[in-house]
């Protein structure tokens, strides 16, 4: 417990495209390794890791969802929590509103 609380949060950071590119290049023509980029970028071997593996998908190399289609589902599931929850809201009101006239 104790060398958890000693651990360095890092703030959330965004990084350009070309830079996730040069990122990917270097990992995939096999010059460094995973480890070796992450060091070099100061990065976490586990972000370099999923870079890379989203390329793959991106790329056709890999199975899973490329970064559009996640994208879209994203935009999906955010307007899919709206709706429901306007359904929410309606079916309240409707049930208020069926209260008050009888």
């Amino acid at each position: 417990m104790e060398s958890m609380a000693k651990k360095k949060v890092r703030p959330r950071r965004s990084f350009t495209a070309e830079f996730k590119a040069e990122i990917d290049g270097l990992c995939r023509r096999g010059d460094r390794s995973v480890g070796q980029v992450a060091k070099d970028f100061d990065l976490t071997e586990t972000a370099v890791r999923g870079r890379v593996r989203q390329a793959e998908v991106d790329a056709g190399d890999r199975d899973g969802l490329t970064s559009g289609e996640r994208e879209e589902l994203a935009v999906l599931r955010r307007e899919n929590r709206r709706l429901r929850e306007d359904v929410e809201v309606l079916k309240r009101a409707t049930a208020f509103f069926a209260t008050e006239t009888r």
